[in-house]
Formats: C-alpha cells, structure tokens, sequence
C-alpha cells in the first residue's frame, strides 16, 4: 500500500501553475529521485508532499492522512522533511538541533529522554557529525551544517523522509555515503523521496526516478530508463551517456 500519493494534484502560485495534474504513489522500501531542470517544480512536488505549500486541486495523502490539514505533529510522526536551506532564530549546538527532531515522539515539554538521546547519537553517527555535537550550529560550514540537518530527520524516527537537495554542499565522499546509508535503510523499510540534479548517484543507487518537465511527472520508472528517454534529454537540453564500470556500477555522464 503506497505510503505517498499524489492524486491529480494542481499547485498555483498566485497567477502562475507550477504543477499540472502531478499523479504519482510510493511504497515503504523505495528510494525515489525526483530530476528535472532548474524551474521545474520538483521542490514544489516535495513541498505539497509534505503538507508545506496547499494545493489548488487534487490530493495529497501520506499514511492516508492530508499533510496539510493535519496536526503538524501527527504528519511529523510519518513524513520528516529536509528543505534546500534551514535556519535558525537562535544559536544551538549540533546535539541539540538534531535532538528538535524527537518533537514528535515528545509528550508535553520536557528534558530529552534518554531514548531521546540515544536517538540523537545514532543519527548523528549514520550522518558523521558526531564529532561536532557540541559545536554551534551557526559555526558550521554549509556540508557540515547539511548533515546535521539530515541527522535531525534522521532523529524524528519517520517511516518517510524527504529531501531537497541534500548533497548541494557535500564532498564527493560525503555525497556517496549520504545515498549509501539512504539506500541501507530504504531496504529496511524507509521510504526516502529525495530531490537532486546528482544523477550518477540517483543512478546507482535509487529505485525509482520521477522526472519533473513542464510542472508534471514527464517520465517515471527505473532510473536507467528514465534517464535514457527522449523527453529526459527534451527536458535537460542534453542526453545522456548510460554505462557499467569495471566494478559493475552503472554510471551517467552527459554526452
């Protein structure tokens, strides 16, 4: 039973149409990304999923709830978010950012448990800033900032994470260990709908891809398909070179 659906769903932003009739449905065990050109509406895909920007039509259903007129902290028990940029009003250590993300298994205000915590750590380790837990937030550089970030979601213990961009400001390395553990935790039941113009990484390790073109689902299926198709190269201005390295991996690079 799908986890997420997108049914005919209509986004306007006062006179102008960012997605158009967006039907689309994903499973628990899924790592989906979502491509597309710069304007395409991918992140306003992502925003409607999570119950952040209302649609004009349409339906939006996560855990067959509507994330947008549900309690937050109800949708916060399934759907954790990762937007392209985060801020804060106030200067927090690393701990205590990620540990923002047990509000919704929290009862009422209180100190963090110690299943809070343990939470927090095992995050923070799955996301390599456990070194920095006692540093600010606001002392951070972008990538690191980036991964306590994703920590934090990590932490809120949903069945559905979304992110936008999340290896905007990563090293190559960090990058690749973002889709590895991704992946890790997607085959055990996390389903992870990650926006990103990374599509080498998508490649190899997502399940499924979403082409965003035009304010609609353009193309959808394995990324190798995806990738290869005529309006994925209508869509980029460019097409796309498709191989296996000695090691077995696919890869894409433009052509």
């Amino acid at each position: 039973m799908p986890l997420v659906s997108v049914d005919r769903v209509v986004v306007d932003l006062g006179a102008k149409r960012i997605l158009s009739e967006v039907s689309a449905s994903a499973e628990p065990g899924q790592l989906v990304a979502i491509v597309g050109p710069n304007g395409a509406g991918k992140t306003t895909l992502l925003r409607a999923i999570a119950g952040l920007c209302p649609v004009s039509s349409g339906a939006v259903r996560t855990s067959g709830v509507d994330p947008w007129t549900s309690p937050r902290k109800i949708v916060a028990r399934s759907l954790a978010y990762v937007p392209q940029h985060y801020r804060l009003a106030f200067s927090f250590s690393v701990e205590e950012v990620v540990l923002l993300g047990r509000f919704a298994a929290q009862h009422g205000l209180g100190w963090p448990s110690e299943a809070d915590r343990a939470a927090a750590t095992a995050a923070m380790d799955a996301c390599d800033v456990a070194a920095l837990a006692q540093r600010r937030f606001d002392e951070l550089s972008a990538g690191e900032a980036r991964r306590v970030v994703i920590a934090q979601a990590l932490c809120q213990g949903a069945s559905c994470l979304l992110l936008d961009e999340p290896t905007a400001a990563f090293d190559p390395a960090h990058a690749r260990a973002l889709f590895a553990m991704l992946k890790e935790r997607c085959a055990a039941g996390l389903l992870a709908i990650v926006v990103t113009h990374d599509l080498d990484l998508a490649l190899r390790t997502a399940s499924s891809m979403w082409l965003v073109a035009g304010g609609t689902i353009a193309e959808r299926g394995a990324p190798q398909d995806v990738l290869a198709a005529r309006r994925t190269q209508e869509a980029f201005g460019i097409g796309f070179h498709l191989g296996v390295l000695p090691s077995g991996a696919p890869f894409a690079v433009p052509r």
